[in-house]
């Protein structure tokens, strides 16, 4: 016999399986002799209150023995010799497509501009000691996308768009602690995501499938409004349909797009800093505590969204224990982001905070039309350039001289390798965008006492937050609304936001376009 049941029990007792294992027999009411074993389906944290609970499901196994696996396989045959379809992109939205369709019987050509997960290390640390960026390696490009060096969070709210348990289940199948599907907030970490990310490259070549590096799409081939295949940087030429899941920094696909008159539109998306805290002050601020997470509990994590005038101010992409890093795809750009180890382990803790931006907020752009927000974007990211000394060096400001529009003198350690350097960030910055950060950071440093404070350091700019261009599809067939063949999917293609919702969307596009071709 199986028993579920819910349980609300302190850090401690959480921490010890033997200990769960009593509670969960004094509440069931079933002798513990009865019980060979327990298994823990769900886990979250609730610290709205001073005092701490863990929230636990666990299904207790009596008179049995507990044979369920610890997640769910998907069988992936061999596809060498059936049809094939080009997938442009081995982010995380790419990779589940080419995934999918092994599943589906259709052989993928994955052709990725960057390099594999592990040679991609090389380029990242360039840029971080000699901050050098090497525009097809870097944290944006390569095996993996943005995602293999953002931290590895799996939560999602776009879980209408497809099967968030599928996809978690796959991440286990090729190396992700099963705990991921028990964790409210799923997280795999940035050490372990390359080996997970090798493990699928590995699979997709073993099914017969095909994997290019270092080969970047610069046309696509169309023929009465089909697309045949793309053209290449290496010269190669692959023909069939395309899935492209090119992520949201791949700007050279926008003006390719725009170059070959395919229908895209300019979209809203979200700008600002990245704000780093010491994370025992945010352990201390989310767990209502002086001794911050104790023994027993994670490095604290925090969301909010808070209205600025007619805009939402809120925090993206938290990273706790983590570390800021340099995020920059090309020349003359500073970009910041966060990621974590998956101890979380680090002495800060970071997360974006970003206003939302609309193409009508800035009508000096509206002479680019469709690619709007993406030409004011280019600009911010060289202004942070600039400011932060034409090289890979951030600017910075504390965190209160910042809201009351004064230059830091000094600035606090940070886990941002390349460096930063003081910028009077209040001025440079677009007024619509640092008045509603100075107003959101006033409104949150009243709801999370300690939380607006010269300990925190913003560095310039978060602005990779989602794609500023859509490249417009159909609702049903998801491909693009003119153009027959086009699979735009993911982050670059303006659908998804996080690793999950983007290898949902790779999922869904895969299973669309087998439709056609089978």
């Amino acid at each position: 016999m199986q028993k579920d049941i819910d349980l609300r029990i302190t850090p401690e007792q959480a921490s010890d399986i033997e200990k769960v294992k009593r509670i969960f027999s004094s509440q069931s009411g079933i002798p513990l002799k009865d019980i060979n074993s327990i298994r823990i389906l769900r886990r979250s944290i609730d610290a709205r209150q001073r005092n701490i609970f863990i929230n636990l499901k666990v299904r207790g196994y009596v008179d049995e023995l507990q044979n369920d696996p610890a997640f769910v396989s998907t069988y992936y045959p061999n596809v060498k010799d059936n049809s094939r379809a080009i997938v442009v992109g081995a982010g995380p939205a790419g990779l589940f497509a080419a995934l999918r369709l092994i599943e589906l019987g259709i052989c993928p050509i994955v052709v990725e501009r960057g390099k594999n997960v592990r040679d991609r290390k090389r380029d990242t640390a360039l840029m971080n000691r000699e901050h050098l960026v090497n525009p097809e390696s870097n944290y944006c490009f390569g095996e993996g996308g943005a995602g293999a060096y953002s931290d590895g969070k799996l939560y999602t709210r776009s879980k209408k768009r497809g099967n968030v348990e599928k996809i978690l289940n796959v991440f286990c199948q090729h190396g992700a602690d099963p705990s991921i599907l028990i964790d409210a907030h799923p997280h795999i970490g940035t050490d372990k995501l390359p080996g997970i990310i090798e493990k699928m490259r590995v699979q997709i070549i073993q099914s017969g499938g095909e994997v290019h590096f270092q080969t970047r799409m610069d046309k696509l081939l169309i023929e009465n409004n089909e697309v045949k295949g793309i053209e290449t940087n290496t010269r190669q030429v692959f023909h069939g349909p395309v899935i492209l899941a090119t992520g949201h920094s791949a700007r050279d696909v926008y003006y390719m797009l725009h170059e070959q008159a395919i229908k895209i539109e300019a979209k809203g998306l979200a700008v600002g800093f990245r704000i780093e805290h010491p994370s025992h002050l945010i352990d201390q601020i989310q767990y209502h505590c002086e001794e911050g997470r104790g023994e027993y509990l994670p490095a604290a994590e925090y969301s909010f969204v808070v209205q600025s005038g007619d805009r939402g101010v809120y925090s993206f992409c938290m990273c706790p224990g983590g570390t800021v890093v340099p995020s920059a795809s090309g020349p003359r750009q500073v970009v910041v982001n966060g990621m974590s180890p998956s101890n979380r382990g680090s002495r800060w803790s970071n997360s974006g905070v970003v206003v939302e931006i609309h193409p009508e907020d800035f009508p000096e752009y509206s002479k680019y039309n469709e690619l709007a927000l993406l030409k004011f974007v280019e600009d911010l990211e060289e202004a942070a350039w600039v400011h932060g000394g034409k090289t890979q060096v951030a600017p910075a400001q504390r965190m209160y001289d910042f809201v009351n529009n004064k230059k830091s003198n000094t600035l606090p350690d940070t886990s941002y390798a390349p460096g930063v350097v003081s910028s009077p960030m209040h001025e440079w910055m677009p007024r619509f965008i640092a008045s509603r950060l100075q107003d959101a950071f006033k409104k949150v440093g009243q709801s999370y006492k300690g939380y607006l404070t010269n300990e925190a350091l913003l560095l310039a700019v978060e602005s990779r937050t989602s794609s500023p261009v859509r490249i417009i599809r159909d609702r049903e067939t998801m491909q693009h609304i003119e153009v027959k063949g086009l699979y735009p999917c993911g982050e670059g293609a303006g659908y998804a936001g996080g690793i999950v919702s983007a290898a949902m969307d790779g999922e869904r596009s895969a299973e669309a376009l087998a439709k056609v071709l089978l």
